[in-house]
């Protein structure tokens, strides 16, 4: 469990200004004879040494708390790169980039959760939003984070992933709301926190570019062609993780191929639903035809080119958590260049890291 730790009590030495300034104040006050006339320019007198005192202490303590919002800020985005950690440049020969944005300014932390493994059983992505943002989200993130890294590799198929997933975010919530209720006590509490949900969706892209997916109520991704920008399908997703239990069976729909120099651009439901000043919904689609428009771009530059136009369109205050993914299907030059290696990653710097609004 990540926490953070309530501010520390002043110390000797921060406590030395403010009882200087109101030794000054006093000693003004008490000690010398200017203070005691009742002449205008003795009240001139003293009224600025009194406001140069209040002025002193303003200044401390704005100074004390900027310094403990430093230390938060600092805090937090350790806990987010430890959390939602950066993805790898390359993953068994796909193309991967990913960033995040947070709706609390000038934090990393946001309600938003990606990762994608290379495993035996090919590459596993998941993509989810959960139910807020800050830090408040930051354990159920942490919780369904830690459950697909163990789940992706044990469990031969992603129904039994997204099982394992959901049974995860259950123990999560029983323990939250077990801790947030202790007359509870070793009981199990009825419904814990029955309002939290998480929207997931799950993909899996195999060694010849097949793509199987399971959605639970996310955006479904785009798939890049040339210059087609079109959703992967048009399959109605389940119930979001948490309110409704799954299905007795779960069978993972099958979305076509990821064909060599396509990309997948998953997203979560913060960028479509970005609007701006007059109202009006972010087009996501248009902004990805226009990156594709010439030829076909990166990853990098695709998340680059979308960050930019979402700003734009919030006027730089967005309202919800955004994060986006991209994979691209490099297999094909890989083979030729032999660096495509199944389940190895190639460190690199122009990776986009999560990132915040400053």
């Amino acid at each position: 469990m990540i926490r953070i730790s309530k501010a520390r009590a002043p110390t000797a030495r921060g406590a030395v200004l403010p009882t200087v300034w109101g030794a000054v104040a006093v000693a003004y006050k008490f000690g010398c004879p200017l203070a005691q006339q009742d002449g205008l320019g003795a009240r001139i007198v003293t009224s600025a040494v009194f406001f140069a005192v209040g002025t002193g202490l303003i200044v401390h303590v704005r100074r004390a708390l900027l310094r403990e919002l430093r230390q938060a800020r600092r805090v937090a985005r350790a806990a987010q790169s430890v959390v939602l950690r950066p993805l790898p440049p390359r993953l068994d020969g796909l193309n991967v980039a990913a960033a995040q944005l947070s709706a609390e300014r000038g934090a990393n932390v946001g309600g938003d959760l990606y990762e994608a493994i290379a495993t035996e059983h090919g590459v596993r992505v998941v993509m989810g939003d959960v139910r807020g943002h800050g830090l408040a989200a930051l354990g159920t993130v942490a919780a369904v984070l830690g459950s697909f890294r163990e789940a992706a590799h044990d469990e031969p198929d992603i129904g039994g992933v997204l099982r394992r997933l959901e049974r995860a975010l259950a123990r999560h919530l029983r323990e939250r709301a077990r801790a947030e209720h202790p007359a509870h006590g070793g009981q199990e509490p009825g419904h814990p926190v029955a309002e939290e949900f998480v929207t997931l969706l799950l993909l899996e892209i195999d060694g010849e570019g097949d793509v199987h997916a399971l959605n639970c109520g996310h955006p479904w991704p785009y798939r890049l062609s040339g210059t087609r920008v079109e959703p992967l399908t048009r399959v109605e997703p389940l119930p979001p993780l948490g309110p409704f239990p799954l299905p007795t069976v779960l069978e993972a729909h099958r979305c076509g191929s990821l064909h060599p120099g396509d990309c997948l651009v998953l997203f979560t439901d913060g960028v479509e639903d970005a609007r701006d000043t007059r109202g009006r919904f972010f087009s996501l689609t248009d902004v990805l035809r226009q990156a594709v428009h010439d030829r076909p771009p990166s990853p990098q530059t695709i998340l680059r080119t979308v960050f930019r136009a979402l700003l734009h369109h919030t006027t730089g205050s967005p309202a919800d958590d955004m994060a986006l993914l991209v994979l691209r299907n490099d297999r094909g030059t890989a083979r030729s260049s032999g660096s495509g290696t199944r389940g190895t990653a190639r460190a690199t710097t122009d990776n986009p890291q999560p990132t915040s609004r400053r």
